[in-house]
């Protein structure tokens, strides 16, 4: 049957970073959402670096494959949300004064270069109004998003090469958000952190926004090379170990005199990625005191300024024992990121396991949105 009447697109997620391409495609049946298809692709070292395409012809290559190669039902559509580089993009609220909306959007530019450290007709800029949770403000917040174009354009050249049709770009941290924060509100400040390959990001939502990004080359990659090295295993089995065992606690039981006597002792696991832990931590006290007192126009309640919860994902989530351990030093309550949260039959889809999941934030962030577009 020809779809003449229906113009709703079937857009689905693409999350391209350095060394991986993954694709989330969902599908509406009646109120419920699901998961129709999904696939994942390495990417070679250098194709990609910090964001940056060094080679196009490889990539398309690469998207060309992982389309044909996806689990569940067949993509029958070329219409794509594509993530964009984290590193590379420049975010920020900033107030305006009431007006229409045709003068904002004239007048959003001419604020825009008073923050963006980029001439203005070098970057593609984006913005939108961020209802305040409280308060009847006599002012417009405004959340600005802004890449520059030599980034954003050989994205754009790849996917048509590739035969699809991109309907939005989006920056990483937005598509994160929209998977892992309920009804994409919070009243109160959310540290989301994506523990991805090749960086670690920060990402702070509060209300009905982000708030603030930020990217460190700490990474799940790192972890799991440190655990090889020390150990003198290889990638695969120190992967493995990572996830079994983590950061918990080597157990032995011991009967003396009678009694039994326990006896702790971290696992081999912990006392390798020791340094490299204690480096996150830091990293992450440091952008929470930043953020502490930089925090402005989010017009929550007195007692909502700090942030009251953590949020984890991407591979680097997988590590066995770390919200307990993020929870005891940071004294936040620390948890594994639900990215099903707004898709309630996400979760009986057994074809992509939860802990897997967790390394598809970004892209069922993208396909939520993809859901959300009409042609």
């Amino acid at each position: 049957m020809l779809k003449f009447l229906t113009l709703k697109s079937e857009a689905f997620g693409l999350d391209i970073s350095d060394l991986s391409l993954k694709i989330i495609k969902l599908k509406k049946k009646g109120k419920f959402l699901s998961l129709a298809a999904f696939g994942e692709e390495e990417i070679k070292p250098g194709i990609i670096k910090e964001g940056e395409i060094k080679d196009e012809e490889a990539l398309v290559k690469i998207l060309k494959e992982a389309l044909t190669k996806v689990k569940g039902e067949k993509l029958k559509t070329k219409y794509v949300i594509a993530s964009l580089p984290e590193e590379k993009a420049f975010l920020q609220v900033i107030q305006m004064p009431k007006m229409s909306e045709e003068d904002l959007k004239s007048a959003v530019i001419y604020e825009a270069e008073n923050y963006i450290p980029l001439p203005i007709e070098e970057v593609y800029l984006d913005s939108q109004i961020v209802p305040p949770v409280y308060d009847h403000l006599d002012h417009f917040d405004i959340l600005i998003a802004a890449l520059p174009k030599k980034t954003v354009d050989p994205y754009l050249s790849c996917l048509k090469k590739a035969g699809l049709s991109p309907l939005a770009f989006e920056i990483e941290s937005q598509a994160i958000a929209r998977a892992l924060i309920k009804d994409e509100v919070s009243p109160f400040p959310i540290l989301l952190i994506d523990l991805g390959q090749t960086r670690t990001s920060f990402i702070i939502f509060s209300g009905h926004s982000l708030r603030f990004t930020s990217s460190i080359p700490v990474s799940a990659r790192s972890f799991t090379e440190i655990i090889s090295k020390v150990l003198k295993v290889n990638l695969a089995e120190a992967e493995k170990l990572k996830i079994k065992y983590g950061l918990e606690e080597k157990i032995e039981l011991k009967i003396k005199d009678k009694k039994t006597e326990v006896k702790k002792e971290r696992g081999e696991v912990f006392e390798a990625l020791v340094p490299v832990l204690v480096d996150l931590i830091q990293q992450i006290k440091r952008y929470l005191s930043y953020y502490q007192t930089h925090a402005s126009h989010e017009h929550l309640p007195p007692d909502g300024k700090g942030v009251s919860k953590i949020l984890l994902c991407g591979g680097g989530a997988n590590l066995k024992g770390l919200p307990e351990l993020l929870s005891l030093e940071l004294k936040i309550p620390t948890e594994l990121g639900d990215p099903w949260i707004n898709i309630p039959e996400g979760k009986k889809m057994e074809k992509l396991p939860f802990e897997k999941s967790l390394g598809y934030a970004t892209a069922i962030g993208l396909a939520l949105r993809g859901l959300k577009l009409k042609l």
